[in-house]
């Protein structure tokens, strides 16, 4: 079986999980959290070298404020965990958005975390925090106009390679398989350049239900879909 270089999942159905177990939504969130540190240890192991998710969108921010102080303490929580679990993996992190919309706490801890682990190379593990794909093109332009204005960027010089290098994600190869949990099928302004060619799957199971048995038959789909490029087969 192939197992995909790059995997992209999209983490959703924690409060809906929740509220069928006849929990708060918040616990939902807390089991979600634990299963993602376990996946990321399965995936590991199972090679694949990249893997991204989707944490915290720009539009979260909507949800109740109750809600939202229970994700920001989370984050904390997790990104302690986080760089203990890259230590022991060998593995960089690397957050995608805008980190600057996070409590000055939660910027400092993932300064740490993407620094301390920068010299690791087992598996890239991304996590998007007040990330939205438009949002992140806007940056991007802003960064090219910025650049051309300067004179380090010629309109000319323009290519598909020399935008995606003002992205979040410059340097990491697209993803070759999409997983979104909980039934839902769209992307939700979720790497909307990057998933141009990416194989999806969707699942009924909610995300803190999500495990081993249900990541394998996403990654049989993917290996029984026939990829095809401009009619090119991969």
């Amino acid at each position: 079986m192939k197992i995909p270089n790059h995997i992209a999942i999209i983490l959703d159905g924690n409060g809906r999980w929740a509220k069928s177990k006849g929990r708060p939504r918040s616990y939902g969130h807390v089991v979600g959290c634990d299963n993602l540190e376990k996946m990321c240890n399965v995936i590991c192991d199972m090679g694949v070298k990249y893997l991204t998710v989707y944490a915290f969108s720009t539009e979260n921010w909507k949800r109740s404020a109750e809600e939202v102080g229970v994700l920001m303490n989370l984050f904390r929580r997790y990104l302690k965990r986080c760089e203990r679990n890259a230590k022991k993996r060998q593995m960089r992190v690397k957050i995608i958005g805008d980190p600057t919309g996070m409590a000055p706490d939660i910027q400092d801890m993932i300064a740490e975390l993407e620094g301390m682990s920068a010299g690791y190379d087992h598996m890239f593990f991304q996590i998007a925090l007040n990330y939205g794909s438009r949002d992140e093109m806007r940056r991007a332009a802003a960064k090219m106009t910025a650049d051309a204005r300067d004179g380090k960027l010629r309109p000319e010089d323009m290519s598909e390679e020399v935008f995606a290098s003002y992205l979040d994600t410059a340097g990491i190869p697209d993803p070759d398989l999409l997983i979104r949990t909980s039934g839902e099928q769209r992307l939700s302004n979720f790497l909307l350049w990057q998933l141009a060619y990416t194989e999806f799957y969707f699942t009924e199971t909610p995300w803190p239900a999500f495990d081993e048995k249900e990541l394998m038959k996403a990654i049989e789909a993917y290996n029984n879909r026939d990829r095809r490029f401009g009619d090119a087969k991969s």
